[in-house]
């Protein structure tokens, strides 16, 4: 399964962002999916999970959804402040949902935001 983020970009705080990230090489409707997030000298950190059937586990301000039909997962980021700025990961897991990062079975590249005060 290959994944690639987009839609990364600067904001100032109280903006908003949204992030894609397109799946393709599995069947999209059999992974859960996650995105993460890595900050300069920080430990990459779970944001959001979706499982396959549209339940989803946030962490914070921001909205998870998933478009089977377009092999795509969101995030919905607002409200954003100078703390989320980070590259941020989409993952897949095969099964269930899982918001640990060992879990996961496959990761996009990261795409990053940066929030200015």
């Amino acid at each position: 399964v290959q994944l690639v983020e987009s839609g990364g970009g600067s904001v100032q705080a109280g903006g908003s962002l949204r992030l894609s990230c397109a799946a393709s090489g599995g069947t999209f409707s059999s992974y859960a999916m996650g995105w993460f997030r890595q900050a300069p000298g920080k430990e990459r950190e779970f944001v959001a999970a979706i499982n396959r059937s549209g339940g989803t586990s946030v962490k914070g301000r921001f909205t998870i959804s998933r478009d089977n039909a377009k092999n795509t997962v969101y995030l919905q980021m607002n409200s954003l402040k100078p703390e989320d700025t980070a590259v941020y990961y989409c993952a897949a897991r095969l099964g269930f949902v899982s918001s640990e990062r060992d879990a996961m079975d496959y990761w996009g590249k990261g795409t990053l935001v940066t929030v200015s005060s």
